[in-house]
């Protein structure tokens, strides 16, 4: 059994082992309604109130799973509702702090008379009336009265989560959602999830010889239990042509953003798909600044279909809005879908590949070190200055790195304002960067060394990208 961060994750990795291993087999409509059975045995219940409760919610990832299409319409998030039942509604509540005082300055704050005492004098909220303005909780001496919101709302990075009213199960706004995938990581009970390819991309592997695998430069915090070109060994063995590296994309994109920082003279960063949502979604007017570039992915995914017509690309990543970026009319013509680290980890297990017993294979076009930093924040910026060195061009970059929401959105407010003394823009969605994805096998100190390390290990100069591109 791999590594995880938590059980959530490995109830997903074990349905989609089951599904896959079916699939290659070919009896999947045959065995749909044993796969719960599989995954829940009994007689116990190891994750909720009863086995029967927790068969229902395998059945439902199932279902998602049979209907996702890497080239649909529909949000790659969605919320299993059976699964979001033990979460108390979020908002604010009186805790056991209170002390039955007789101020009641939380009430005479309250501008909807949401706040009554019962004979001990202690408060409580009426939800119905209770609009979460927070006035309470400041007026409180005690401190008594918490904001207590639940973990997906909290992890959303632009508040498209909210109760439903109907059933208090979560609710995704897909007109704020920008795919980041911060709830599905978050989400205790696994009732997020991200849609899956995985019998896409299987399909894809059956009929086509002229697969090409693109994986994220994160991959070398990933599989830490085999060397990396074991890995490599393995996705080959799954019946990909070949296994080429994003960062060489990476640099491609460095090449092209440094000459267009130059010509535009200020641009925010186009590798993030939920950075440039959030521009998207929440500064309209800063749209004339993302970079034209496509993202790395993109970038070296449209070059090998330009060397080989019969190309088809799978993506493999940490990514949860990569998936939504390869249908965008931008990309979608270069990537035929996308595959997260948990469900590459699905593949090789359910093929039964011994990857710690295979022979190590290295990448036949590679990127950069400044390439594989990509994977971090602060990568790109350092690469768009290294290529600008290797050109001789004298620009003065003035770079913010933003890595989360909060650092995201004070930086595009400045520029929004033109108080900004920056003019390029990196942002990273997920903390740290791509080594913060949702779906990395983990997230340990461990993992992002060995990306350190992984980066430092490519070659020290960009401008050799375009040459490495046409390498077979």
């Amino acid at each position: 059994m791999p590594k995880f961060d938590t059980r959530v994750q490995e109830l997903r990795y074990r349905v989609l082992k089951e599904i896959a291993k079916h699939a290659y087999k070919g009896d999947l409509q045959e065995s749909l309604l044993d796969i719960p059975k599989t995954i829940v045995p009994g007689p116990k219940p190891s994750m909720r109130c009863c086995i029967y409760k927790e068969r229902a919610i395998v059945d439902e990832r199932v279902s998602l799973i049979l209907k996702a299409k890497s080239k649909g319409t529909s949000n790659v998030i969605k919320v299993i509702s059976i699964a979001c039942d033990e979460c108390p509604i979020g908002g604010y509540a009186v805790s056991d702090a209170c002390r039955g005082c007789i101020a009641h300055r939380c009430s005479e704050a309250c501008p909807r008379h949401a706040i009554s005492f019962d004979q001990n004098l202690r408060a409580s909220i009426d939800k119905t009336k209770c609009v979460n303005c927070g006035l309470c909780a400041r007026s409180c001496p005690y401190g008594a009265i918490e904001n207590r919101i639940r973990p997906c709302e909290k992890a959303c990075r632009n508040k498209a989560i909210s109760p439903d009213k109907e059933t208090n199960a979560a609710h995704i706004d897909d007109e704020k959602c920008i795919q980041c995938g911060a709830c599905v990581y978050m989400c205790p009970f696994g009732a997020i999830v991200d849609d899956s390819f995985i019998l896409d991309v299987i399909d894809l592997l059956k009929n086509n010889k002229d697969v090409y695998a693109v994986v994220a430069p994160s991959i070398a915090g990933n599989f830490t239990d085999y060397k990396l070109g074991q890995v490599l060994t393995g996705i080959k063995k799954l019946g990909f042509k070949d296994v080429v590296e994003a960062a060489l994309g990476a640099d491609l994109v460095a090449i092209n953003e440094s000459k267009e920082l130059t010509e535009r003279g200020v641009l925010t960063s186009s590798c993030c798909p939920s950075f440039t949502n959030y521009i998207r979604k929440n500064f309209p007017t800063l749209i004339k600044y993302i970079s034209s570039s496509l993202s790395p992915m993109a970038t070296i995914s449209k070059a090998i279909k330009e060397e080989d017509p019969n190309a088809k690309v799978v993506f493999i990543g940490p990514c949860t809005a990569k998936k939504e970026e390869i249908r965008t009319p931008e990309v979608s013509p270069y990537v035929d879908s996308a595959l997260t680290f948990e469900e590459l980890q699905a593949l090789f297990d359910a093929k039964e590949l011994d990857i710690a017993n295979f022979e190590e294979t290295g990448f036949v076009r590679s990127g950069s070190s400044f390439g594989r930093g990509f994977a971090k924040c602060g990568g790109l910026t350092s690469a768009v200055n290294q290529s600008l060195k290797e050109q001789e061009i004298q620009f003065d970059v003035k770079g913010v790195v933003c890595s989360g929401n909060k650092e995201i959105q004070s930086a595009l407010f400045n520029l929004k304002n033109g108080t900004s003394p920056y003019n390029f823009f990196e942002g990273m969605m997920c903390e740290g960067g791509c080594i913060g994805g949702p779906c990395n096998l983990n997230h340990a100190i461990r993992n992002k060394i060995m990306v350190d390390k992984y980066s430092s290990a490519g070659d020290h100069e960009i401008k050799t990208a375009k040459e490495k591109v046409k390498k077979q």
